[in-house]
């Protein structure tokens, strides 16, 4: 099977059972979708949704973030992964939304890297999911899962040449649906110290098991 057809294979078998999928992150607006991604780095979405309804309800838009003390954000995500730096990043993000942007996240990339705590991994959530363009978002998982799978070769050291592999190779209309399907994939199948290969799938086309 050369890579081609894996893709075929890969991208056929969700198209047909995840026809609909999108982030597992709970959020109500563009602004709510940008805080729960920036704290989800290196933390769980299931954590992230236990304590951003808290977080939200005391501030819901830039405007209020933006007018809050790094210790009083702290307070609601402290059980969150580096709590100081992400707390640090959520106000200066705020901040600098209402200063430049009049308070609205932005739906170009540049401007959303500009932003403070805001990566290319980010942004191209928040493009995706927020704006339905299509980038692809490389995360732990979708960088694993994509190597395993062999959509991408061990020359792809990096999330940004796995990126472009996968836009390579993904018709520019399912790229949004792709990186769910990889994440989730490798979120509870593929997963980092003991994948589930009984449950999978791809077992036939496995290189790992092939």
């Amino acid at each position: 099977m050369n890579r081609k057809q894996r893709y075929e294979h890969v991208l056929d078998y969700f198209r047909n059972q995840m026809p609909e999928v999108n982030t597992e992150l709970e959020f109500g607006s563009v602004f709510q979708l940008l805080v729960a991604v920036m704290l989800s780095a290196q933390c769980t979405d299931k954590r992230i949704n236990q304590v951003t309804p808290e977080l939200f309800r005391q501030f819901p838009d830039a405007n209020t973030m933006a007018k809050a003390d790094e210790t009083e954000i702290f307070e609601y995500i402290k059980s969150v992964s580096y709590p100081n730096s992400k707390a640090k990043h959520l106000v200066e993000m705020a901040r600098k939304l209402v200063s430049d942007f009049n308070g609205e996240v932005p739906d170009n990339p540049d401007a959303l890297i500009s932003l403070p705590g805001v990566g290319r991994k980010t942004a191209n959530v928040i493009q995706a999911v927020a704006f339905g363009k299509s980038t692809m978002a490389v995360d732990t998982h979708v960088f694993r899962v994509s190597h395993r799978l062999g959509l991408v070769s061990k020359r792809d050291t990096t999330p940004y040449k796995v990126e472009m592999e996968l836009t390579r190779n993904i018709p520019i209309d399912l790229i949004p649906k792709a990186h769910h399907w990889l994440l989730l994939h490798g979120r509870y199948v593929c997963t980092s110290r003991k994948p589930h290969c009984e449950k999978c799938e791809f077992n036939a086309i496995c290189p790992k098991l092939i």
